[in-house]
């Protein structure tokens, strides 16, 4: 028997993220979420190192590898619609859930329990990954606006205010001690 999942998942690199919005640099799907798994790694580290916590880095890391994979069938819906109102967030979160299993039901039934597991977190594993795609997306909105691309400039404000109100310690850490760097230019990061 033949199976798509991972055929479909390669489709990743096909969504290209911030549609409504001119940008300097298209991003897609994939490359975000490889951004985000390396964002939330070291939100983990970040919580055992220095906060005394015991989350198991490389699992929540793999998870937000996975964490938009449903949008490979629904499509990248930006910000402004999905969270209009709770009624439409809550709609589009049922949703991404039916896609998520449509793409589970791509895989051999030996395997789908561990890819399940990355969709099934606990709720401190999807505070981090959450945490970590809204970084993600603020580094873009920095990206962008020290492109010049004033576009972004509410986009900025706004993701900065959303990882703000996760109100996760480790992420307050990372934005202190890595972001400044991403407004600097190559030569200076040496």
């Amino acid at each position: 028997m033949q199976y798509h999942y991972f055929a479909m998942l390669s489709r990743m690199k096909n969504i290209y993220r911030w549609g409504l919005m001119r940008n300097t640099r298209p991003e897609n799907l994939s490359e975000h979420s490889l951004e985000v798994a390396i964002i939330a790694h070291a939100l983990c580290v970040i919580t055992n190192k220095r906060l005394g916590g015991n989350i198991d880095a490389n699992k929540v890391g793999v998870a937000a590898m996975f964490h938009d994979t449903s949008e490979i069938i629904t499509g990248d819906m930006p910000t402004p619609i999905k969270y209009y109102n709770p009624e439409i967030r809550n709609i589009y979160k049922d949703i991404e859930s039916v896609a998520q299993q449509k793409l589970l039901d791509m895989l051999p039934d030996d395997l789908k329990e561990d890819y399940e597991r990355l969709y099934n977190l606990t709720d401190e594993e999807k505070t981090i990954v959450k945490a970590a795609d809204k970084i993600s997306a603020y580094i873009k909105c920095i990206e962008e606006t020290e492109s010049g691309n004033k576009e972004f400039l509410k986009a900025l404000n706004s993701t900065k205010k959303a990882i703000d109100d996760i109100n996760l310690k480790a992420a307050d850490i990372f934005l202190k001690e890595f972001i400044p760097s991403f407004r600097l230019p190559l030569d200076s990061q040496n």
